[in-house]
């Protein structure tokens, strides 16, 4: 069995910061969040990954990920011209897929549940799809399935009205080699796009089986600051387990909690508040970091209070007199300020910007 990461696309909702690099390499808790698809991948036995990349990103996505030697696996890279939806990621990845079974699993979500299972039964009892599923609050906002009770699919409604559930479809798929042929007939939708509900629905006209699974755990789509720092929490609860400290910290530094502080980096007179990452060769100085917070290699911060955040490499934050909260701030930004104002920010900045409060 093989497995399709979609890590292309142009990431509109969460610029500036992807006008300069991938929305799948944004870290949470300082591991790109490309990399948790494909350790969950390796983890349910499939090492023969493809991952479908955009001209504007694709280079960048290569160099930090490598041939797949760090997860154990092999990765062949697909370059897709422009973004004319999922099922053209499909159709132009099938000489890499050939007549193999195939998780398609999109690079910005994450999810707990681990893949092993359903692959083990997708690969027992083949059906043309099986179709991840998660429970929502909005089911508006999303693509919807309607099940029927044996749990055969359907039909899926796109951002329906009136919602025939409130299941939402889950950026995880497995495919049989079928889902070619029902690509092939297929047509753009309104939007110009080749879509994959269109193409599901054509499994199910053509009487494939198509069968849904319910995730039970989380589900996170990074594709929005919020939703990113969410997964930011998320992540640090779930894998910060203990604290692991291997730079230095001063006798005038607190540092309590689950907190993670690379080698190379320096603490003085900074209080740390777990669950908390901090990178390698950062330099911090009377600094509070509080919980939720993650900062990645190379940051420098001085004189600055910072909580439920992510700082990406080469930061460089000092002398703002208000706490910084909620932000996502990029590669080699740099905020400074030149007099104090009692009261929370919150950024989104861009890699390599400079913002001075005045």
């Amino acid at each position: 069995m093989k497995a399709l990461i979609l890590s292309g696309g142009k990431g509109t909702r969460l610029r500036p910061l992807t006008y300069t690099g991938a929305k799948q390499l944004v870290p949470v808790a300082n591991k790109p969040i490309l990399w948790y698809g494909i350790e969950s991948l390796v983890a349910a036995g499939i090492t023969d990954i493809g991952i479908v990349v955009s001209p504007e990103t694709g280079a960048e996505i290569e160099a930090k990920t490598g041939a797949g030697d760090r997860f154990g696996a092999t990765i062949t890279y697909i370059h897709q011209a422009s973004p004319d939806g999922l099922a053209h990621a499909v159709k132009i990845a099938q000489p890499f897929l050939g007549d193999a079974p195939f998780v398609m699993y999109l690079g910005d979500n994450l999810i707990q549940d681990g893949l092993a299972d359903f692959v083990a039964d997708f690969q027992q009892k083949p059906r043309g799809a099986i179709i991840m599923l998660k429970q929502v609050v909005n089911p508006t906002a999303f693509g919807v399935a309607q099940i029927a009770a044996d749990g055969s699919v359907i039909k899926l409604v796109e951002k329906p009205q009136n919602p025939p559930s409130n299941l939402a479809l889950v950026g995880v798929y497995l495919f049989s080699p079928e889902i070619h042929q029902a690509i092939a007939q297929i047509k753009p939708s309104a939007r110009g796009e080749l879509e994959i509900t269109d193409a599901i629905q054509q499994l199910i006209a053509t009487h494939q089986p198509v069968e849904a699974k319910e995730l039970t755990g989380w589900w996170l789509d990074t594709g929005k600051k919020d939703d990113l720092l969410e997964a930011n929490r998320i992540i640090l609860d779930e894998y910060v387990l203990r604290p692991n400290v291997l730079g230095k910290v001063d006798e005038h530094s607190k540092v309590s909690g689950r907190v993670v502080i690379g080698k190379g980096s320096q603490l003085v007179n900074c209080t740390v508040r777990g669950p908390v990452v901090i990178g390698e060769n950062c330099q911090l100085e009377n600094c509070f970091v509080g919980s939720y917070t993650s900062i990645a290699d190379s940051v420098s911060m001085s004189n600055i209070e910072i909580d439920h955040s992510v700082v990406l490499k080469g930061a460089n934050i000092s002398g703002i007199h208000r706490r910084i909260v909620d932000s996502l701030i990029g590669e080699r930004a740099k905020l400074t300020v030149s007099e104090h104002r009692p009261k929370a920010l919150r950024f989104m900045v861009g890699d390599d910007s400079t913002i001075e409060l005045t």
